[in-house]
């Protein structure tokens, strides 16, 4: 399906969270007409009011005569709150149009709205997102999606407005399936760079020496370019959430049930950001691991 002209398109955005609000801004920045819905409308009056455009009081309502429908909201609940129901953004989408979802969910939710969409004539392309809050505010976002090739051929245009890499890697759920890749690995790279953090103020270093020389070698990573001095500082107001983190890392153990695959650090990592979240960190930034093995001293 292609967009009304070249450059622009009709898009509804639902979701305004830390990812969604910059999103959304990208989209109308790059010239496309968005209207926007948040379950809490104040926050959308907030964003016409800073970008144009307009907003709704229901995905269904923001959906109607829409290109694509883009999505980023909480968990696999949510999701199907936005799209089903007569107030979802399924009763307001016309044929041929295409959902693109945003948001971190399993891989069966996708499925399943996938099945639906295609029922009623509409595309479904499941697009996670990597890169966090300030890859979102500069438009810098790893996406991964799966579904129909020509559904993503029209979708990565105006998802681009977004991204510094966009890729489908494979047919419907292909996209939740790598995104969980990424929170598989982000795990283990957290938890190494605790330690490794924790083990040179052990042993009296300065960590941001340790951490200039360490980083141009083969344990360099994003993790330890942009949080290390966050987490010497012990500064964790910003970022990914360790309980969204949680969230995901659950959805990661769950999926390894059903296909087999063996995530031992995985399993152990997902347990101490249990102990994070007992230590009153849930909101904190996944970094954050550094403070249990500081509370253990």
């Amino acid at each position: 399906m292609k967009a009304r002209e070249k450059h622009m398109a009709k898009i509804a955005f639902l979701g305004l969270g830390v990812m969604g609000y910059p999103m959304a801004g990208h989209l109308k920045n790059a010239g496309h007409d968005v209207t926007v819905y948040n379950r809490t409308a104040t926050k959308a009056e907030a964003w016409t009011k800073e970008h144009g455009g307009s907003f709704a009081l229901s995905p269904r309502e923001a959906a109607q005569g829409c290109d694509f429908v883009m999505a980023c909201v909480g968990n696999d609940d949510d999701l199907r709150e936005v799209c089903l129901g007569d107030e979802g953004a399924f009763a307001g989408m016309i044929a041929g149009s295409i959902f693109v979802d945003h948001t971190t969910v399993s891989a069966k939710v996708t499925s399943e709205l996938f099945d639906i969409g295609k029922a009623q004539g509409i595309s479904f392309v499941d697009a996670p997102i990597s890169g966090g809050q300030a890859g979102a505010e500069n438009g810098v976002l790893s996406v991964m999606c799966g579904g129909d090739t020509s559904a993503y051929e029209a979708a990565e245009p105006v998802i681009n407005a977004y991204a510094r890499i966009c890729r489908r890697i494979g047919e419907s759920g292909a996209g939740q399936m790598t995104k969980m890749c990424n929170q598989i690995a982000i795990a283990g790279l957290v938890q190494g760079l605790s330690e490794a953090l924790h083990f040179a103020d052990k042993a009296g270093l300065d960590g941001r020496a340790v951490v200039e020389v360490i980083s141009q070698g083969a344990a360099g990573s994003w993790q330890m370019s942009n949080r290390y001095e966050t987490m010497i500082d012990d500064h964790f107001d910003h970022g990914f959430a360790v309980d969204w983190m949680r969230k995901d890392l659950g959805i990661c153990l769950d999926t390894a049930n059903e296909t087999g695959a063996s995530l031992p650090v995985t399993a152990l990592v997902d347990q101490f950001y249990k102990d994070v979240q007992k230590m009153g960190g849930g909101r904190w930034d996944t970094s954050s691991l550094i403070q249990r093995l500081r509370k253990l001293d």
